[in-house]
């Protein structure tokens, strides 16, 4: 069995509101699922498209406190263990840790089991929590039942603003939240973890500036293409994934773009601005 996968993020919000979000139905309906019901101590369940498996609810709730939401949650044919938690930050932000057993790293590679999805869909979960209680639009999440992997959201900053931010290795890996170096130009190497740690790098096709960036993850991996338009001083950002297995969708690396979109909205939207998730 493998170590439970840790993550951590910091909500602006008081902990009572947090807590009230993570357990009342209409607000789950709002930031995690499509569908929740809870009547506590008995149920919580949860279920739709942008939910693993979400075809139906597949949660058995195992224990909840005034602090803690624990629940068994089927996927792939294993019951897996996932636990919220919350812990005030002073008056006005509550850290949320979110414990998941069963996941693997080599899943999100192979993509053999949707259990590889977790880390990254979490992730997206506390983005939009946050921006839940920012009373921002929330970021599109995946859609684990669509082989349509397209995105598009409107930034509050100029096209040049964005374009440099994804291109400039320092600003992606901070606002990203991992390190990556990026050579700016048709043929450039995008390294996740850096190049001295990515043997085999993604590699840049198309480079328009303020307009166009796409590149290609490699075999069976597809392209990722960023495009922008702008108006009023604000840029719409679409995002499209492209030329993969259609019958293995690549949900997991789709949804670590998604939640590194969310942070780069807020990265330039949001005035001292702090990564939700925490390294």
């Amino acid at each position: 069995m493998t170590e439970p996968l840790i993550i951590r993020a910091r909500i602006p919000a008081p902990v009572k509101e947090v807590r009230h979000a993570l357990t009342d139905p209409a607000s789950l309906r709002v930031w995690l699922a499509e569908h929740a019901e809870v009547e506590l101590p008995d149920r919580f369940a949860f279920w739709g498209r942008t939910t693993p498996e979400g075809d139906a609810p597949h949660q058995r709730l195992l224990h909840a406190d005034e602090r803690t939401v624990r629940f068994a949650w089927l996927l792939d044919g294993e019951e897996t263990t996932s636990e919220l938690s919350v812990e005030a930050d002073g008056d006005e932000a509550t850290f949320v840790t979110v414990s998941q057993t069963h996941f693997d790293f080599q899943d999100v590679m192979t993509g053999k089991s949707i259990r590889g999805v977790l880390q990254t869909y979490w992730c997206q979960v506390l983005a939009n929590l946050a921006e839940h209680f920012e009373g921002r639009e929330l970021t599109p999440r995946a859609d684990y039942t669509s082989a349509d992997l397209r995105a598009s959201v409107v930034i509050d900053a100029s096209p040049s603003a964005v374009f440099a931010s994804l291109i400039d290795s320092e600003a992606v890996s901070k606002w990203f939240g991992f390190p990556i170096e990026i050579e700016p130009h048709v043929g450039g190497r995008f390294a996740m973890g850096g190049f001295d740690n990515d043997p085999s790098p993604a590699k840049v096709l198309e480079l328009v500036p303020d307009r166009t960036f796409s590149v290609d993850w490699g075999p069976g991996n597809g392209v990722g293409t960023w495009e922008l338009e702008g108006s009023g001083g604000k840029t719409r950002l679409t995002l499209v994934e492209s030329g993969f297995d259609e019958a293995r969708p690549p949900y997991a690396g789709w949804g670590g773009i998604l939640s590194g979109l969310a942070e780069l909205r807020r990265y330039h939207e949001v005035p001292d601005w702090q990564p939700v998730v925490l390294a």
